[in-house]
């Protein structure tokens, strides 16, 4: 038996290899599973772009790369256990996590529950837990066998986008809504799914007005969804006062754009940096007027609301909103997504030069899986 992986290139994300390894024999508390299907969106371009300076390489190392210049990138999906030396996971059980782009994937299970369980492996030690678990789908309040795959393509993207929305409000705006005043919130790659996630959590607070941004091919797309007060193209800053109130939401990592919007608006008040879609026009935020750029990590505002709420109270609060969320994605005569499956290697690095060119159709959502037909 063997596990095929699918590997890009660390500096050079269009090139990609599939490399196949013999199967290990496990180990005592080790289970193998097989990665059914994942989603596969800018989310996880975000995660190649920024692998180096937030880690996302260290989950699934590639093996004997003496010059580290592989990766794995990680993905979001489900998983069945086929091999179990784990007391407590059972060989058939279903699994929503993270996982390798491959066709099978070892975990060490610990701190199991009836919910689920953490991977133990040492090298994952020290990364954070949100990225760790692994849900028992038979015991998990949001899985619903129907809409696996609207699962794996917005559930994480979701929690980052509620967690945003969460982290603007609980700093009241960073003081754009004073004096009675609405807040413009800036979100560029509007017709990303972690930015219309976004957007669908801040038009609910009137005392915001949430402006998208993207490229002419996307507007109509984006106005669509109903979630944004307005939808401008990315050469179309000048509708928007220059002394707008504002706060710059990143999605695209776009460095002219971000200069752009730092050069024009006086009043920004705060800029955070979420992704980076636009990977061949990413850049650094030096000698940038105004405020600087900051990366915003979605597991430390859990971190903190989890010490806030406690852990029953947070997972309450997401998910009803999860299922808010999922019923404006689910509208039946204007779904907001539509499920495209990609299946074997030449299907995946097709789904995976797509969705990295940025030419995929907005409303697509990519279900890929290695394995054989």
């Amino acid at each position: 038996m063997h596990t095929a992986q699918f590997q890009i290139r660390k500096n050079q994300l269009p090139t990609s290899r599939l490399v196949s390894l013999p199967e290990e024999p496990l180990a005592a508390g080790e289970v193998r599973l097989r990665v059914e299907q994942f989603a596969y969106t800018a989310n996880n371009i975000t995660y190649a772009a920024f692998g180096d300076a937030m880690n996302y390489w260290q989950f699934f190392p590639v093996p004997d790369d003496a010059d580290g210049a592989w990766g794995i990138v990680p993905v979001w999906g489900f998983g069945v256990v086929e091999q179990s030396r784990c007391e407590g996971v059972a060989v058939g059980e279903r699994l929503y996590g993270y996982w390798p782009m491959a066709t099978h994937a070892v975990l060490q299970p610990v701190r199991m529950t009836p919910e689920g369980f953490l991977d133990g492996a040492a090298h994952r030690a020290a990364l954070h837990t949100i990225y760790n678990q692994y849900l028992r789908c038979a015991a998990d309040p949001l899985h619903d066998p129907a809409t696996e795959a609207l699962q794996a393509l917005l559930r994480p993207l979701f929690l980052t986008a509620w967690l945003i929305d969460d982290f603007l409000a609980d700093n009241a705006f960073f003081g754009t809504c004073e004096s009675g005043q609405r807040g413009v919130m800036l979100l560029s790659s509007a017709s990303s799914k972690t930015a219309f996630a976004t957007a669908a959590q801040l038009a609910k607070r009137p005392q915001v007005e949430v402006v998208g941004l993207t490229s002419a091919a996307n507007v109509a797309f984006s106005e669509s969804l109903g979630v944004y007060s307005r939808v401008l193209t990315y050469d179309q800053l000048e509708v928007l006062a220059s002394d707008a109130p504002c706060v710059y939401v990143d999605f695209a990592g776009n460095g002219g754009l971000r200069k752009a919007i730092h050069s024009r608006f006086a009043n920004l008040a705060y800029s955070c940096s979420i992704g980076g879609t636009h990977v061949d026009q990413l850049s650094g935020a030096r000698d940038l007027p105004g405020p600087r750029p900051v990366l915003f990590f979605a597991p430390a505002q859990a971190k903190k609301r989890h010490g806030d709420w406690g852990a029953a109270e947070f997972n309450q609060r997401m998910a009803r909103a999860w299922h808010s969320f999922i019923a404006q994605v689910s509208q039946p005569d204007a779904p907001w997504v539509k499920v495209q499956r990609h299946q074997g290697p030449d299907a995946v690095a097709a789904a995976h030069a797509l969705v990295l060119g940025g030419r995929s159709d907005p409303r697509l959502g990519h279900m890929l899986s290695l394995q054989d037909r």
